[in-house]
């Protein structure tokens, strides 16, 4: 009875270790320091991954604070689009990371991961500036939204690079304990205060 009792907790003992050990290999650091994400309803190759992962550094890079890379959004990124978003729109998601290796290759004729700092950002920048709404209205008015903007593919992908960049890194634990001022709730409490210093209406 106690060997039996020894025996069913080594089993539930090696079986908590290896599910543990499941939960870690999704994402596995390759050579270059670019983590390899293992996702289910999308598929992406090293060198897909690894543009991504320049795509999401270009967005924001390691200054006097740590870049995207060194957050590690890389595979946050990939798993919010695997794991977020429907069908249709990982579809052009894929699709427009074609058209983007294109575009770059006839460019540039070279990879994204080749280009230079300066030539990355003016990809995306060149992008962003042609499918930006046109503004023909007069002052004060604001331009009514241009339909179906999202509609290209290649937008469509860099779009959805670029929110879930700047969404992980504002969720990130960096930037909410080093970058988030916080205050507590009402405020701070002032007990001596100038009368002359108030609003009054």
């Amino acid at each position: 009875m106690i060997n039996n009792l020894m025996d069913r907790r080594t089993v539930i003992k090696n079986l908590a270790l290896v599910i543990g050990g499941a939960v870690l290999l999704p994402s596995c650091l390759r050579k270059d320091g670019t983590s390899y994400v293992q996702l289910k309803h999308i598929t992406l190759d090293a060198d897909q991954q690894s543009l991504i992962a320049d795509m999401v550094e270009t967005i924001i890079p390691k200054t006097d604070t740590p870049g995207a890379k060194e957050l590690n959004l890389q595979p946050f990124v990939l798993k919010m689009i695997d794991d977020c978003y429907g069908k249709k729109d990982q579809e052009a998601f894929l699709a427009g990371l074609g058209k983007f290796n294109e575009l770059v290759k006839k460019k540039y004729d070279k990879s994204f991961s080749d280009l230079s700092t300066k030539d990355r950002e003016a990809v995306l920048t060149g992008i962003e500036d042609s499918n930006k709404p046109k503004t023909g209205t007069a002052p004060g008015r604001r331009p009514k939204p241009q339909k179906n903007i999202q509609a290209d593919p290649l937008v469509t992908f860099c779009w959805a690079v670029k929110q879930q960049t700047i969404f992980g890194y504002t969720t990130s634990q960096y930037f909410m304990t080093k970058l988030v001022f916080y205050d507590m709730v009402p405020g701070r409490y002032h007990v001596h205060y100038p009368v002359s210093k108030l609003k009054l209406a």
